[in-house]
C-alpha cells in the first residue's frame, strides 16, 4: 500500500473517536438522478452516529440558476453554525460511496477558512457493510457560531474562464467521463451541449478513487500525468456541476499542488451558453 492522502482518514480512526467533543462528523451525500438513490431518505434511516446531514441542494446560492452554486460566505456560516459545526472542529466528511461528494463539501470548508477537515474512506457503504456503528436517531446539535475565512481567489468565474480556454495561461482538467466529455454521450441535464473547453484534459472522477478509497498519492500523481497534466504547472478543476471537480482538486492538494482553482458553473454553465468555444473527440 503506497502513502495515502494526509486528508483522508480511515474508518478506525473515526469509530474510535465517535462522540469526542470538537470532532464533526458531516454526511455530503448526494447523487445524480440516474443513481436512484435519496440521499436524504437514506441519512434519515442509517447514519455514523453524531453526523449531521449537509445538504448540497440547500447549502448554496438559491438565487442562481445553476444547480448548488457556492453559497455567500455569511450564509455558509449560518447553514455551518446551525448544524453545531465551528471552524475550530475537525471535520470529517463521508458520502455513500466514498469520493462523490464528500471532496465538494471538503473543498467548500477549506476556502471557507477551515484546514482540519478530512474525508472518511470508503465511504459510509464500507463503513455500514463492515458492522460499524449506525443509528437512525437524529442527531442533538447545538447552534454554534462559524467563523468565515472565505478564500474567493481558488472559485473561477465565466469571465475567468473565457479568458483561460483562450490564453492557454492554466490547464483545464475535467472530472466528467470520457463519454461526456468526447461528446459521445448527452448530457444529463437537458439543454447542454455535448463536449469539452477546448484544451481541456479528461480526468474521470472515478479514476481516481478505487473500491471507494482514494488511490495511493503514487497512483494519483501517474493518474494524473496519464492524462496530461503538468503538475508544476496551474490547474482549473471542472465537471458537470462543479461536484466532482473537487475530486481532481482533492488529488491535485494531496500531492502538494497549491496552483489550483474551481470553476464552479462548469459543464452546466459553460455548455448551457451559445457562444463558449465547444470541442469534441479525445483531448
Amino acid at each position: 500500500m503506497g502513502e495515502k492522502s494526509a486528508f483522508v482518514i480511515d474508518a478506525d480512526w473515526l469509530e474510535e473517536r465517535l462522540g469526542t467533543p470538537g470532532l464533526s462528523i458531516v454526511d455530503a451525500s448526494w447523487y445524480l438522478p440516474a443513481q436512484k438513490r435519496d440521499a436524504r431518505a437514506e441519512y434519515d434511516a442509517a447514519h455514523i452516529p453524531g453526523s449531521v446531514f449537509f445538504d448540497l441542494d440547500l447549502v448554496c446560492d438559491l438565487d442562481s440558476a445553476l444547480p448548488h452554486m457556492l453559497p455567500s460566505p455569511a450564509l455558509f456560516a449560518r447553514h455551518a453554525g446551525s448544524m453545531g459545526i465551528s471552524a475550530d472542529d475537525t471535520i470529517v466528511i463521508y458520502d455513500g460511496p466514498g469520493f462523490l461528494a464528500a471532496p465538494r463539501v471538503w473543498w467548500m470548508f477549506r476556502i471557507m477558512g477551515v484546514f482540519q477537515v478530512y474525508i472518511l474512506d470508503g465511504g459510509f457503504d464500507r463503513w455500514k457493510a463492515d458492522g460499524r456503528p449506525v443509528t437512525s436517531q437524529p442527531t442533538k446539535t447545538a447552534p454554534n457560531v462559524f467563523h468565515v475565512d472565505y478564500d474567493a481567489s481558488k472559485v473561477v468565474s465565466l469571465a475567468e474562464m473565457r479568458e483561460i480556454v483562450r490564453s492557454g495561461a492554466a490547464q483545464v482538467a475535467d472530472a466528467r467521463s470520457a463519454g461526456r466529455f468526447e461528446g459521445r454521450d448527452p448530457e444529463p441535464r437537458a439543454g447542454l451541449r455535448s463536449g469539452h473547453m477546448p484544451g481541456a484534459r479528461n480526468v474521470p472522477s472515478a479514476s481516481l478513487s478505487e473500491n471507494g478509497e482514494l488511490l495511493p498519492l503514487d497512483r494519483l500523481k501517474s493518474t494524473l500525468e496519464a492524462a496530461g497534466l503538468d503538475l508544476s504547472k496551474p490547474v482549473v478543476t471542472t465537471c458537470g456541476s462543479g461536484v466532482t471537480a473537487a475530486v481532481i482538486t482533492l488529488a491535485l492538494q494531496s500531492l502538494g499542488h497549491g496552483d489550483n482553482r474551481l470553476y464552479d458553473g462548469s459543464w452546466t454553465e459553460w455548455g448551457g451558453l451559445s457562444d463558449t468555444p465547444v470541442a469534441t473527440g479525445k483531448a
